[in-house]
């Protein structure tokens, strides 16, 4: 049985974001290559920062519908990467190079966990967060119930969690990990030490009263 859920504090942007992280508590740091994300970062930004970071805090990587050279440019710049995919990636997509992944999917009625599982055999996890148009996470919270307990390898909660729900999504689903990206800014793509310390602490919180 999983009695510490992991955290990862995703979409940082700035050392201090790294920091504020690491000394919060975080199991891993999120750096978000897609362009188009109002929290996306360079390879140069995500290598200083990933240098900073102390054993046992993973850097991770996600990428939406990347080609195969700015991957391999990111795994040059970050050679520890947990590479995270959130678009439409085939399993061969996921799966060529040889390393850990996370596959992000989005969860509807419907959705079987299982299916997912056997897509993507490899995986080492499956993220699980709410629909959004387009492509990455929306901040928003979906309907946990929806997760029947049909995995058979370990689950990341994302999707809208914060300080103030954290808590109940990890009594409720028992996740090995949980993800937070808006739920610890203060504005759009900034965030904030304080709440990032407290989301870490609600999660111990949380585990400790399991």
């Amino acid at each position: 049985m999983n009695r510490r859920t992991r955290i990862k504090i995703c979409g940082l942007r700035t050392e201090t974001d790294v920091d504020a992280a690491v000394w919060a508590g975080a199991d891993a740091v999120g750096f978000v290559f897609y362009a188009p994300s109002v929290r996306a970062v360079t390879l140069d930004q995500a290598r200083r920062w990933a240098e900073r970071l102390p054993p046992f805090v993973t850097p991770v990587g996600l990428f939406v519908n990347a080609n195969p050279a700015e991957i391999e440019a990111a795994l040059r710049a970050v050679p520890q990467l947990l590479l995270q995919f959130h678009g439409d990636e085939a399993p061969a997509d996921c799966e060529r190079w040889g390393r850990p992944y996370l596959r992000a999917l989005a969860v509807q009625a419907g959705t079987r966990l299982v299916d997912w599982e056997d897509r993507f055999p490899r995986a080492q996890a499956l993220l699980v967060d709410a629909p959004v148009e387009g492509y990455g996470g929306g901040g928003k919270v979906f309907d946990w119930s929806l997760l029947a307990p049909n995995a058979t390898r370990p689950v990341v909660l994302s999707g809208g969690l914060n300080a103030a729900n954290v808590g109940d999504g990890i009594r409720r689903v028992r996740p090995w990990a949980v993800v937070v990206s808006s739920g610890v800014e203060s504005s759009r793509g900034v965030k904030d030490p304080d709440l990032i310390h407290a989301f870490c602490a609600a999660v111990r919180a949380a585990d400790a009263a399991l």
